[in-house]
């Protein structure tokens, strides 16, 4: 659902969500007529929460919080990352423990139907809080937001959405900034893009099979079938299915005695993401199964509480994108192994880096250094975020997961990968063109469908630019 909205679906609200989260309102309302000690809605936050805040000053509370937490840096978040956090958003307000009014779910939903997107730094989260306070900023008039081609103020936006600035009540400003959308947001888009990234992964590395001509026993049926790894006997079934029927690999038994690893081991390392992804889902589903509100607003009516919990840390989801990001900048390494043998003459048999006619073109050559430089990129990236630790906010928050940053650098990580397939797929393409009735049923399918975007390469325009033309048509599809 979140990635769905992403992309640009629709988002509505239920009844039933309607009323848990007036349920949730009427818990806070009573809190404060009743002045029940609650962090956050009658006291400061952080470092100040024994700091008591009267009632005269609860709505200004709210509003300071949002302005505070407002301090992103950087360039902006893309329209589709920030429409994830806004989409999780509503949903850890809809379980009903938050105790926002209805009004600022659908002053959100309003700007998301709008396509009024509001303008989030990308920079400056160590967990939780910066994009959403950027997100906060238009509900309450300020800010900015990109509707459209323009770049409108916060009140103009909620003014293109039908909408007029809210004054954000008691707890309000802090459930805006509060819980993990924007590190489930942001994760749920990742995984999606994950999920499509593997398919092309399999699909890129079949290619270059085919076209290093390799021996198909090394995924036969029924030696991989002795493995338990469900992932890997997927993989090992559609790297069969892709090369059926090919005339250009090599008839069983007549090839090399062993193929290199990154041609042999594709179902393993393949297989092993796959499996890892489904772990890697799990927690990201779990997460926005679960309100991660501080505090959470529990009790019958008449006995409001409120919980302080640490489900906003988000340490399960920082974790899971960790992993995604290794996962991810593993297959993206084999694939550069696996381009370095289609340009490499001295193991591919096929001409020099693909290059059309000797030495005065160079083909594909600096293109497998643009795929190096992406891997290693990415194995900086990989370090994982969640021990990266830290203190904030005089000692009283002195454990940070930065689930929020391990998010983006996932999404990093996945865009440099998509990056290094799409120089795979049209380096396997480029070395079996000449052969192309050789090729078989499914990869001829695959090829047809990425030279109906990029022509052969013959060192006739800047290559890089056939790369994102790839990228960007493998990411609206899947390879069959």
């Amino acid at each position: 659902m979140v990635a769905a909205v992403a992309d640009g679906a629709p988002l509505l609200g239920s009844g039933a969500a309607t009323s848990r989260i007036d349920a949730a309102r009427s818990l806070v309302d009573t809190i404060v007529v009743r002045s029940i000690r609650a962090y956050g809605v009658n006291t400061g936050v952080g470092a100040l929460c024994d700091v008591i805040v009267d009632r005269d000053h609860q709505q200004s509370l709210s509003r300071n919080i949002v302005m505070s937490h407002a301090v992103g840096v950087g360039a902006p978040l893309g329209k589709a990352e920030t429409r994830a956090i806004m989409a999780a958003a509503v949903n850890n307000w809809a379980h009903g423990y938050s105790g926002v009014r209805i009004d600022v779910v659908d002053t959100l939903l309003a700007l998301l139907a709008a396509d009024c997107i509001p303008l989030v730094p990308s920079r400056g989260s160590v967990g939780y809080i910066s994009h959403m306070a950027h997100i906060g900023l238009v509900l309450i008039g300020e800010g900015f937001a990109i509707c459209g081609a323009e770049t409108l103020t916060g009140a103009m936006a909620l003014s293109r959405a039908g909408r007029t600035p809210l004054v954000l009540d008691a707890k309000e400003g802090l459930s805006v900034v509060n819980g993990t959308p924007c590190a489930t947001g942001l994760a749920a888009l990742a995984l999606a893009r994950v999920e499509r990234l593997l398919d092309w992964a399999d699909a890129s590395a079949a290619l270059s099979f085919e076209a290093l001509a390799g021996d198909p026993a090394c995924f036969a049926e029924d030696s991989m079938a002795l493995h338990a790894s469900p992932g890997l006997r997927a993989v090992a079934a559609r790297l069969r299915h892709v090369l059926a029927g090919s005339c250009a690999i090599a008839a069983t038994g007549a090839g090399r005695t062993q193929e290199a690893l990154s041609l042999r081991a594709v179902p393993q390392v393949h297989g092993a993401a796959r499996d890892a992804l489904v772990y890697v889902a799990g927690v990201v589903d779990r997460e926005l199964a679960s309100p991660t509100d501080n505090p959470l607003l529990l009790g019958p009516p008449d006995r409001p509480r409120a919980a302080s919990t640490a489900h906003a840390v988000g340490a399960g989801v920082g974790l899971a994108m960790d992993l995604l990001g290794i996962l991810t900048a593993e297959v993206a390494a084999m694939a550069e192994r696996r381009i370095d043998r289609l340009v490499n003459p001295l193991v591919s048999g096929l001409p020099a880096f693909l290059a059309a006619a000797g030495g005065s073109r160079s083909g594909f050559m600096i293109a497998q250094y643009t795929a190096a430089s992406l891997v290693a990129e990415n194995r900086r990236l990989a370090a994982p975020a969640s021990l990266d630790g830290g203190v904030t906010s005089a000692l009283q928050e002195d454990h940070l997961a930065h689930a929020t940053p391990a998010s983006l650098k996932a999404l990093q990580i996945i865009d440099n990968a998509a990056s290094i397939l799409a120089i795979e797929v049209l380096a396997a393409i480029q070395a079996t063109d000449p052969v192309a009735a050789r090729r078989s049923p499914v990869s001829a399918a695959i090829a047809a469908r990425l030279r109906a975007v990029v022509p052969p390469y013959a060192d006739d325009r800047p290559l890089g630019q056939d790369f994102g033309r790839a990228a960007a048509m493998m990411a609206g599809s899947a390879p069959f």
